[in-house]
């Protein structure tokens, strides 16, 4: 599997992807809109939900093509915090499995593009970057959805969700000239949860979407699709709207996006 011919890599051009849960399928259409508009980053950085967006992409899949390994495999099935078990924690040996099965080689090195994974370590409250040697570990790490997922132990670390402490990394990207970044977990203020399942949620949302603004700043444009808003980040069920909910977020500023490159 290789990238398409029909786009050329975008120097300088580094591309953030968010946190989000199941809203992060809206990446997919954020990056087929611009592989239409023929801008591709030269360097990728992801945090859950976008580390495995980021990594199939940078591993050569069409965006497409990972929508529906989505929907097939249930490859965002981190996020449905539905099957929260009595104990408090659920195994990620099965998604480990289907990560394993589209990214065979298991190494940054065999990515066509530079992608760095965040993930946080809940013993010494930081956030861990990782972009070489295996690659299965750190993005399993980068999505560990705490108090659903033990912790992921790797290089003698206790790894969780990098959405955490920042849901959309730009540290990264600084050796970019420019940045683009696309933060799918937009708040609704008008959302008032009504289970514990909700409330959860509520105050994972909260948490990402201050500490993602932070770095708005940083960018050369943010994509943030207003229209997720009104869809759960457990909404597995509604991939296809994500994808076109992301790619019609980007089309509405290929021209901006353009200039940006262009410049």
């Amino acid at each position: 599997m290789s990238l398409s011919t029909t786009s050329s890599f975008s120097p300088g051009l580094g591309l953030s992807l968010s946190g989000g849960g199941a809203r992060g399928i809206a990446h997919l259409g954020v990056l087929q809109a611009l592989e239409e508009l023929h801008i591709r980053p030269a360097k990728i950085a992801g945090v859950s939900a976008g580390a495995i967006a980021g990594a199939l992409y940078a591993h050569g899949y069409p965006p497409k093509e990972i929508l529906r390994m989505v929907k097939q495999v249930s490859l965002f099935s981190f996020f449905n915090l539905s099957s929260l078990s009595q104990s408090g924690f659920l195994s990620m040996d099965s998604i480990e499995k289907l990560l394993l099965r589209y990214l065979p080689h298991d190494q940054f090195s065999f990515l066509q593009i530079p992608l760095v994974v965040s993930a946080t370590d809940v013993q010494a409250g930081e956030t861990v970057y990782f972009s070489e040697g295996a690659l299965i570990k750190p993005i399993l790490a980068s999505a560990c959805v705490p108090v659903v997922f033990s912790p992921v132990q790797y290089q003698g670390r206790q790894l969780v969700d990098g959405g955490i402490v920042c849901s959309m990394e730009v540290m990264p990207l600084q050796d970019c000239e420019k940045i683009i970044g696309v933060h799918t977990n937009p708040f609704n203020k008008n959302q008032s949860p009504q289970s514990t399942r909700a409330l959860l949620e509520r105050c994972l949302t909260l948490s990402i979407h201050a500490n993602a603004r932070a770095n708005f700043r940083h960018c050369a444009l943010v994509i943030e699709p207003a229209a997720l808003r009104n869809i759960a980040a457990t909404r597995l069920d509604r991939a296809n709207e994500l994808f076109q909910i992301g790619y019609q977020a980007t089309m509405q500023v290929a021209v901006e996006l353009e200039k940006i490159v262009a410049a």
